[in-house]
């Protein structure tokens, strides 16, 4: 498949603001410490939209706004695929509790923000993108299928791309079964050819063997293992260490239960 070179990267998680931040712990240079994820108010949004905007949402538009003024593109330029495991956490447990006790008239807000694909009209509210928009949901595996998507996109449109993938947490009682702690969200600009001199990395799915059942890898050191391991969007971790690392060789992502995402990568 052709290559797509990463432009512009945005990381938001536990103990992560930045992508700066996280490629200094991502490279060794800095001792990771967890801690509760930070979000910044999307200033870009109306009032109104603001106000019902959830964390998730927040957490989405602030990495896609990082990776695009990496890139030095305008936001509502690109065409965008967004990633998610599931959808808001918070608004499911509100609606969930409700009908649980005999409320059925759900507020038409809530349920509009309860979907997996809220995060992507958000971005079209605070951008003005008509650009095309995808959405992709493939639980522990939605980063892998979102990234799948995206160099799809990539190919087809010939014009830059924006993914972002992220998760929230789920409050108490729906956390015992979906055990996700905090928000984690990713942003990546993809194109077609290299910018001398800006771009960060080429990758390409893998050509001879682009799915294996060997398991996807882990990072070494067991916070940032833990952390990969607890949001299922922070399963790009292996991706963007290589990146930061400027390694190249294989990089092996979690997609479905008996198959694995392989991604060949090198710096530029």
């Amino acid at each position: 498949m052709h290559p797509a070179y990463v432009e512009g990267i945005g990381v938001l998680g536990p103990g992560i603001q930045s992508w700066q931040e996280a490629a200094y712990i991502l490279k060794g240079e800095r001792t990771y410490v967890p801690g509760n994820t930070v979000l910044s108010p999307p200033e870009s949004l109306p009032p109104a939209e603001r106000r019902r905007a959830s964390r998730g949402v927040m957490a989405a538009l602030q990495v896609g706004y990082e990776a695009c003024a990496m890139a030095g593109v305008l936001p509502a330029e690109p065409a965008s695929v967004f990633a998610s495991s599931g959808s808001d956490g918070d608004i499911c447990n509100a609606i969930c509790s409700a009908v649980a006790a005999g409320d059925h008239l759900i507020s038409p807000t809530q349920f509009h923000n309860s979907v997996h694909n809220a995060i992507s009209g958000y971005w079209g509210i605070a951008t003005g993108a008509m650009a095309p928009s995808s959405v992709v949901s493939a639980h522990d595996g939605s980063f892998a299928a979102g990234l799948l998507e995206a160099v799809s996109l990539l190919v087809t449109l010939r014009t830059p791309v924006l993914l972002v993938a992220s998760d929230q947490d789920y409050p108490f009682p729906l956390y015992a079964t979906r055990p996700v702690p905090d928000i984690f969200a990713v942003a990546l600009i993809l194109t077609v050819a290299p910018q001398p001199g800006k771009s960060l990395a080429q990758i390409r799915i893998a050509s001879d063997q682009p799915f294996t059942e060997m398991p996807g890898q882990t990072m070494s050191e067991v916070p940032l293992a833990d952390l990969s391991g607890a949001i299922p969007a922070a399963r790009c971790l292996p991706l963007l260490q290589s990146i930061a690392r400027r390694d190249t060789g294989n990089v092996v992502l979690e997609y479905l239960d008996s198959q694995y995402l392989v991604l060949e990568v090198a710096p530029c």
